[in-house]
């Protein structure tokens, strides 16, 4: 996979929309503002592939994205509280129906924010990849926050509260420093080379 050949396909808000699944998928999955669209920027080497916005919860379809013949699957950020009600069920219909559809997902990447312990969203959501037995790693975010003598540290707290869910490994990323990047991509090659050899 070269993620240098991507491509924004479509965005979709209502879960009857989903296109059919004739590929592998990798996901992005976050809180609202975590850095996901950076993230996906980043690895793909493009400044405005996805959109990054300043608003929290500006990202309320799943965004598909073509990357040399695999999907990026973008999902809504969550944990804004200012979201109304039916919004908010909307957004839990929409993921709810991805996870449960037949589709080839290969790999989730759950993204932290590594200054701040895992949110009470964050936790469910671990709860919820455990549940269903999803593949994830967790990708630290905006470690060009810390200072290098913080990096190991971090490290060790995530491992500790993500591994018990299933957590596959634990990365510390910076979208602005390039932090990282490299093992991201080769975890996600790892995946796709082992869904090819199934």
């Amino acid at each position: 996979m070269n993620p240098a050949k991507a491509a924004f396909k479509a965005s979709y808000g209502l879960s009857s929309e989903l296109p059919a699944s004739d590929r592998p998928e990798i996901i992005f999955s976050g809180r609202s503002n975590v850095g996901k669209s950076s993230l996906i920027n980043r690895l793909c080497n493009r400044k405005n592939l996805a959109r990054v916005s300043a608003t929290p919860g500006k990202t309320a379809t799943i965004n598909f994205y073509d990357v040399d013949g695999t999907y990026f699957v973008d999902l809504p950020g969550y944990g804004y509280a200012k979201v109304a009600k039916g919004e908010r069920q909307r957004w839990d219909k929409l993921i709810n129906t991805y996870f449960a559809s037949d589709r080839g997902k290969v790999l989730l990447i759950q993204l932290l924010d590594c200054r701040h312990d895992p949110s009470a969203d964050d936790m469910q959501m671990l709860e919820y990849l455990h549940h269903y037995g999803i593949c994830f790693v967790a990708v630290l975010t905006k470690a060009d926050k810390l200072k290098k003598s913080q990096y190991e540290p971090t490290l060790e707290r995530f491992r500790a509260i993500c591994e018990p869910f299933g957590c596959r490994e634990v990365v510390l990323t910076s979208s602005d420093s390039g932090l990282g990047m490299d093992r991201v991509k080769q975890l996600m090659e790892e995946h796709l080379v082992s869904l090819e050899s199934e």
